[in-house]
């Protein structure tokens, strides 16, 4: 009775890996896709059979598909203080079949991306992978093997019947005629010739070595061993290609000449070797002369029209009212300027069941512009930060085009990431990662609840000096944040600090005048200077960045209102009183000053560089190099002036050096203050 018993679990087991893909933790295997989920778009469908079909032999066809959930490459953490790659391994078996024979138009590639949005107004000839305009750039983060049944001179293609690697780019870095190497000893292999387009099924195998940085590329006929010789192979270092994580997939396009693009099996790896697929159990191609995917007889259409009339106009009747409630329920608005400089866009409907309706219990806060809710995005089960803002107001849209044109494409480990947008009827929509730490301004202020050590802190200040100085420095263009303060300061689950809230940020080219005169920012972080003239530079941005450093130091807000006097107490100043007297100590949050991990030097470094930074003069404040500098060790922090602060500071020296600190840098710091070595005699008072 056991032995039966054991004997049926054998049975039900071996049903269920047959017929269930075999998804591990960072690998997977399609034996065919019926019961697959994949990301898919354009002509892309799995049909009955279980094939993977991208194109249908329509004319003039894009389509992706894409395995759904993104893959983590980069190693962490780095035994070396650098990103790499982790190794892949994928084999899938596919097949181009053309309507006419030997009459194929273009091919399909398998693709490593950093998004699934390729494009799909894209011409034929860019393999459903690039257009005009994303062709050859860097931020296309694609890394892709085509297997190309054209030839462009215009792309450098060798001839029509080849395999390439491409990296952001249809021209190939490498490409070689397709076919294989056969088994044999070294001195006898021999190359044979395969045609992409004979509508047979072949295998394809690309690994990726993280160590050695390589990218091979192997083909043969389905059925025949692995070759021991790949086709091609390329150095390629994909961390700086690519941004994890990733996503894994297959894109293809038609021309002129109908042609069919299927995968009938696919595997894959990560650190380790992908699961040998068996032919055996892969869904069959289509019989040659029937094209499985085409329509059915003209006739058989024409008499079922005509005897489903009434029904069907009945049910359309129907639909169409459903269509029209569900469409005003879930109503977008796109406009053109959108697809130019956009992010990944989200469809209402996934955001409003990623957030359970919006509901009340989800909601993480209510910000300056609108609510911000908790959501699960059900296609990839990301956690998410949806941000609402009110399309009517003046105020809301500026933030919005802000955030979609600057923040989309930012990329840094200390900002927080906008993931894409939507917008729907009169609201804007914003998707973020979600950072499970909360707000920075609640472990500062909230002296009932939970604190951080001063370990953390300074972790913190430098995780955000590090966000600011890559968008004053480190990107294409300057990013002004204008409103830097604790509670745009996240955290995510290592405590690491993002600079977050975007949405009083304004670019201007490198060297150029400003865009914007208006005054817009938090009381406590708004800098002389843009108070008096509405214009917001790096140097405002280092106003901001000092109180910011004081607050994280003692405390306290830089404005808080006194009671009973009603007077306002100013952080600055009271911090500068202390330091003046020789006790600036006594300024710092004592709940960090009695940690074990406390280092009084650091509390000292960071509360004399907010002073260094809150100087009221432009050009008497650090620049963030400088800041992240100061803060590394890599540079002492000059002295504080006696005079600092002091009223009888000229206020016509602003306008002269205003220029300077427009254009990124800080030539007044440097004359005010000469350099010297920093000790805590000279960071704890005056001389």
């Amino acid at each position: 009775m056991k032995l039966s018993a054991l004997f049926a679990t054998f049975i039900f087991a071996l049903l269920l890996e047959l017929a269930v893909p075999d998804v591990h933790r960072r690998g997977f295997t399609f034996h065919g896709f019926r019961n697959a989920t994949l990301s898919l778009d354009g002509a892309a469908a799995v049909t009955p059979e279980g094939l993977l079909r991208l194109t249908n032999a329509s004319k003039t066809e894009k389509a992706h598909a894409f395995y759904p959930s993104p893959l983590r490459l980069a190693q962490t953490p780095p035994a070396d203080n650098k990103t790499h790659y982790s190794s892949f391994s994928t084999t899938f078996v596919f097949a181009i079949v053309p309507e006419l024979p030997l009459a194929g138009s273009h091919g399909m590639a398998f693709v490593v991306s950093s998004t699934r949005d390729l494009p799909l107004d894209s011409p034929g000839q860019y393999l459903g992978l690039f257009n005009a305009t994303s062709d050859g750039s860097p931020s296309s983060r694609v890394v892709a093997v085509e297997f190309d049944i054209n030839s462009s001179n215009r792309f450098g293609d060798i001839d029509s019947n080849h395999v390439g690697i491409d990296v952001n780019a249809i021209r190939s870095i490498e490409s070689a005629p397709a076919g294989y190497f056969t088994n044999e000893s070294s001195r006898s292999k021999q190359f044979r010739n395969l045609t992409l387009v004979s509508g047979d099924p072949m295998q394809a195998w690309v690994d990726y070595n993280g160590r050695a940085m390589q990218l091979s590329v192997t083909l043969s006929p389905l059925g025949t061993p692995r070759p021991e010789l790949p086709l091609l192979s390329a150095a390629i270092n994909l961390s700086t290609v690519l941004q994890d994580p990733v996503y894994v997939g297959f894109s293809s396009s038609t021309g002129k000449a109908p042609t069919s693009h299927y995968v009938l099996g696919w595997s894959f790896q990560v650190n380790g070797e992908a699961r040998p697929l068996e032919p055996s159990s892969l869904p069959s191609l289509p019989q040659r002369g029937s094209r499985e995917s085409s329509a059915p007889p003209y006739n058989l259409i024409k008499w079922l029209s005509i005897a489903l009339s009434a029904v069907l106009f009945m049910a359309a009747v129907a639909g169409t009212v459903l269509f029209v409630v569900r469409r005003i329920k879930f109503a977008e608005v796109l406009e053109d300027w959108e697809v130019e400089y956009g992010p990944h866009r989200f469809s209402y409907k996934d955001l409003y069941r990623a957030t359970k309706g919006f509901a009340d219990r989800e909601m993480l806060g209510c910000g300056g512009f609108g609510k911000v809710y908790k959501g699960l995005l059900p296609t990839s089960s990301t956690q998410v930060a949806v941000k609402k803002i009110s399309h009517d107001s003046r105020q809301g849209m500026r933030e919005f085009i802000a955030e979609i044109v600057s923040i989309g494409r930012l990329r840094h480990r200390n900002l927080v990431q906008l993931l894409g947008y939507c917008r729907r009827k009169g609201e804007l929509l914003l998707v973020y990662d979600l950072m499970p730490g909360g707000s920075l301004d609640r472990f500062l202020f909230d002296r009932g609840g939970p604190s951080l050590s001063w370990k953390q802190r300074f972790h913190i200040v430098k995780g955000v000096a590090s966000g600011l100085l890559y968008l004053h420095e480190g990107w294409e263009q300057v990013v002004i944040h204008r409103d830097i303060k604790a509670s745009n300061v996240l955290l995510d689950g290592d405590f690491s600090g993002r600079l977050g809230d975007f949405g009083l940020a304004r670019l201007y080219d490198h060297g150029s005048g400003l865009q914007t005169t208006h005054v817009v920012g938090t009381m406590g972080y708004l800098g002389p200077e843009l108070v008096r003239t509405g214009k917001a530079t790096k140097a405002t941005d280092v106003f901001a960045f000092g109180a910011f450093l004081l607050e994280v130091a003692s405390g306290r807000r830089p404005i808080e209102r006194q009671r009973p006097s009603r007077e306002n107490f100013v952080l600055v100043d009271w911090v500068l009183d202390k330091w003046r007297r020789g006790s600036i100590l006594e300024a710092a949050d004592a709940r960090v000053l009695g940690g074990d991990d406390c280092a009084t030097e650091e509390v000292l470094l960071v509360m004399m560089l907010g002073l260094h930074c809150s100087h009221p003069l432009p050009s008497g404040r650090p620049s963030m190099r400088q800041v992240m500098q100061f803060l590394e060790g890599d540079a002492p922090l000059p002295e504080l002036p006696l005079d600092y602060m002091n009223p009888s500071f000229p206020a016509e020296q602003q306008e002269p050096q205003q220029q300077q600190q427009e254009e990124g840098c800080c030539p007044g710091f440097h004359m005010s203050y000469p350099s010297y070595t920093c000790t805590t005699a000279t960071l704890s008072g005056p001389r």
